[in-house]
């Protein structure tokens, strides 16, 4: 299986502060990929650059079988990465339909009309077809959390890129949002995930990488990678055994 996505040698620092260091790894088509890491460690600014939000100061960004690494987050939309964030920031005086019409036709590059049965397969997926025609800023934690997830499906995405998406949830709330993820990859997306519940990440992904101070420092088996004495130790502070 061909790879999708393809880091090589991805740097990023804000003056002397190095927020991605020498970042390579590869995402095979439709496979579905966890990223933990301690606070501050470089994962959503990973996620920025995938996206194309800022600029690598060093390597390559390939996906789909091109360089995309000079690309704008626009463009790399319209290939078809698209991309939740930590925080939902909905269109909150528009409706929910309204919110993902804004992904469909801008992300997707296709008229408004012809992304209506699109976004609506969307919401069905999502569970938020029910709250179709209710403003977003009226929605609950878990709904804003689904509309954002909806809002980067909208945008037809061979790539989703999901920040945080479980966090502040219920366990019960978390269930029903891992059903979901499972179903979109179980669609054909490829999916690359941040996550602090961990539980929820390794109900849906097949590998797991970890990152720390900007750099990769596992990757494998999500199992065998969170056994690890130094993930145990550095990720979640447990001391190894001597």
């Amino acid at each position: 299986m061909q790879d999708m996505l393809t880091l090589s040698g991805v740097s990023k620092s804000y003056g002397s502060l190095t927020v991605t260091d020498d970042l390579s790894f590869s995402l095979k088509q439709g496979e579905a990929l966890g990223v933990i890491g301690p606070n501050g460690a470089g994962k959503s600014t990973m996620f920025n650059l995938i996206a194309g939000g800022v600029k690598a100061d060093k390597g390559e960004i390939r996906y789909d079988g091109g360089d995309v690494t000079g690309l704008s987050a626009a463009k790399r939309c319209r290939m078809g990465i698209g991309r939740s964030y930590q925080i939902p920031h909905p269109f909150a005086g528009m409706t929910v339909f309204e919110n993902l019409l804004v992904g469909g036709a801008f992300g997707d590059s296709v008229p408004e009309k012809e992304s209506y049965d699109r976004c609506v397969e969307v919401l069905d997926k999502t569970g938020l077809l029910p709250k179709a025609n209710n403003r977003a800023g009226s929605l609950s934690l878990l709904e804003r959390k689904r509309l954002e997830m909806a809002r980067a499906l909208a945008t037809n995405p061979k790539l989703l890129l999901l920040d945080e998406i479980a966090g502040g949830l219920t366990e019960q709330e978390c269930h029903s949002l891992v059903a979901t993820i499972k179903d979109i990859h179980a669609s054909g997306v490829s999916i690359i995930w941040i996550e602090h519940i961990v539980h929820a990440l390794l109900a849906v992904v097949e590998r797991l990488i970890v990152i720390n101070f900007g750099a990769k420092i596992a990757d494998g088996d999500p199992h065998e990678v969170m056994n690890s004495p130094e993930i145990k130790q550095i990720y979640m502070g447990i001391e190894a055994d001597a």
